[in-house]
């Protein structure tokens, strides 16, 4: 478990407002709103450019990321691969980078009811153990590392 920062202080990409100035207040709201519920698209704090191999051996490891519990990932090495989420081969086409980012540090902002864990939250979470309360699953550079990975995943399954 890693200290982290909470996601939700992260600020949308300005490009949605950019492109909206001039616009009708509707418009610039939803350009916001889109921003906001859309990805994160700035790296996470602290963080410096993800390293696919890294993230690759994150998504691979059982005991790290637990991505495999769930997805099945093109790692034909590794074996008892999930099939409760869906496969993350292609994510990179399914996917821009920022919207890979908020789906691992946060997907619980895209689904409430997602089964999916919040990797970079702490605050608003249950049933958290006390010696885990204020830390986040993966610290923002594994984030970044795992995004990297992902975004390379272009074929489908």
């Amino acid at each position: 478990m890693h200290q982290g920062t909470d996601p939700v202080a992260i600020g949308p990409s300005p490009w949605p407002l950019t492109l909206a100035r001039g616009l009708s207040p509707i418009l610039l709201a939803a350009a916001s709103s889109f921003a906001q519920a859309d990805g994160i698209a700035s790296p996470l704090p602290g963080a410096t450019p993800g390293d696919p191999q890294r993230g690759r051996a994150i998504v691979a490891d059982r005991h790290v990321g637990l991505c495999r519990l769930c997805h099945t990932a093109p790692i034909p090495e590794e074996r008892f691969q999930g099939d409760l989420a869906p496969n993350l081969a292609g994510a990179g086409a399914r996917w821009t980078v920022p919207q890979l980012r908020l789906r691992i540090a946060d997907s619980a902002r895209l689904n409430p009811a997602t089964i999916m864990p919040s990797y970079y939250r702490t605050a608003g979470l249950q049933r958290v153990a006390p010696a885990h309360a204020g830390k986040t699953i993966l610290s923002a550079q594994q984030i970044e590392d795992v995004v990297a990975y992902l975004a390379t995943l272009k074929d489908a399954p």
